[in-house]
């Protein structure tokens, strides 16, 4: 079995320093700091899933910044990893509209109609 092949919390931090760039980082502090959108993008959903405020222009910003810097497969592999099953249908909508995924991927997710609404307005 390869290191990777499934990622959990002894793996994670090697998985995503692997597939790390950032030609402006100098010190770790920023690679740490990328990191942590996982977990801003995460506390946003649950917001968004318990009040129905959705912040969708930082949610743009913090997948961007983080596909940027991790590129599109290992940042679909960490959030995989990240997220709840009841995350993906908002964030589904995101990667579509991003480009990052297409439509015929992750088929078995309903998108979010709210969340499909706002983002067509943008």
């Amino acid at each position: 079995m390869k290191l990777f092949d499934e990622l959990n919390e002894e793996n994670f931090i090697l998985f995503a320093a692997k597939h790390y760039y950032n030609p402006k980082c100098i010190m770790v502090d920023e690679f740490y700091e990328d990191l942590k959108r996982f977990k801003y993008i995460k506390r946003l959903l649950n917001r968004y899933l318990e009040t129905g405020n959705l912040s969708e222009r930082l949610l743009l910003n913090h997948f961007i910044v983080l596909f940027n810097s991790f590129n599109v497969d290992p940042s679909l592999k960490m959030l995989e990893f990240k997220l709840e099953d009841r995350h993906w249908s908002a964030v589904k909508p995101f990667l579509i509209y991003l480009n990052y995924i297409r439509n015929d991927q992750y088929i078995g997710i309903t998108m979010d109609s709210k969340v499909v609404e706002l983002l067509r307005k943008i």
